[in-house]
Order: C-alpha cells, then structure tokens, then sequence
C-alpha cells in the first residue's frame, strides 16, 4: 500500500481482509443516455442519403460507442476499513482527514469558486453532490479529493471515525 495519496493504477484491489463501509459506481443519469442516443440518431441523418439501412446502422454503432465509452470510464468510490478508493486514487485511511457532503449551491461553489487547484477531482456533471476529503498526508501536496456522490451523506459516515 503507498504512504502517498498519489493515484495508483484502477487495478489494485483492496486486500481481502478489508471491510467494505461504502461503495458507489458513478453512473450516467438517465438524461445523459438520452443525450448519446441522440447523437447516435443524428447518424441516421447522415447518412440516411445513403441508404436507410445506412443510416441506421451508423446510428447503431454511434451509440454502442458512446455507451462502452460511458460505461469504462465510469469511476467507483470505496471506502473500506483500511482504504478509501475515488475514481483511479487510493488513499490509507490512516491518511484521510474530516469529509463533508455539499449539495445545491454550496457543491457548485465547491466545484467553482472554492475550489482549489491541487484538488484532486472525481466529479461528474449529472450528479449534484459532492464531497470534499481532507488528505493529511505531509508528502502530498493535495490538500483535498473532491468526488460527486448520490448519497453524500453515506459516504461522509463511512469515512468518519468511529
């Protein structure tokens, strides 16, 4: 396990003995398989000219391009007893300070105007909430990870002391 807070590859994996208090996968909402699906059927209008067959055939691999690119590049948080896991970074929990749960217009300021630069982001444009997890880590320079989150709250439970 790293003494750093540094992202490490998206496979390694927790040891066995790690007790899972929260996980997450950051999927797309459903306006955002909306938005792909309409991209896709603007291969129809390009190609339908060609032939309709064509057109939606372009329209089908659009958007089984656009899903598989969706689904890989859809980041998880975990949180086990030993280690805390947002998007490719992991972290000793040893290593994590106080975590708060943002919604509304208090998690677009924490993604706007008071963000800080050497944050590390996990953040996704259709989910509303966030939480920011201080990183007491000397080494790092990174003085806090910011990650989207359906459940907020949950996740700043998991991640208390206990």
């Amino acid at each position: 396990m790293p003494e750093s807070s540094a992202a490490v590859p998206a496979h390694h994996q927790p040891p066995q003995d790690d007790t899972v208090l929260f996980t997450e996968k950051l999927w797309p909402s459903a306006w955002i398989w909306l938005v792909a699906a309409g991209l896709a059927g603007a291969g129809i209008l390009v190609f339908a000219p060609i032939s309709p067959a064509a057109g939606f055939t372009a329209a089908a691999v659009l958007f089984a391009i656009q899903a598989t690119l969706l689904i890989l590049s859809t980041p998880a948080v975990t949180v086990t007893s030993r280690t805390l896991q947002v998007g490719r970074a992991v972290i000793e929990r040893r290593l994590v300070g106080q975590a708060e749960a943002f919604r509304k217009e208090e998690a677009t300021a924490e993604r706007g105007t008071r963000l800080n630069g050497l944050a590390y982001l996990c953040i996704r444009g259709w989910i509303d909430p966030v939480v920011r997890i201080d990183i007491n880590d000397p080494s790092d320079p990174t003085p806090y990870w910011l990650t989207s989150t359906r459940r907020p709250e949950e996740l700043v439970a998991a991640l208390s002391p206990k």
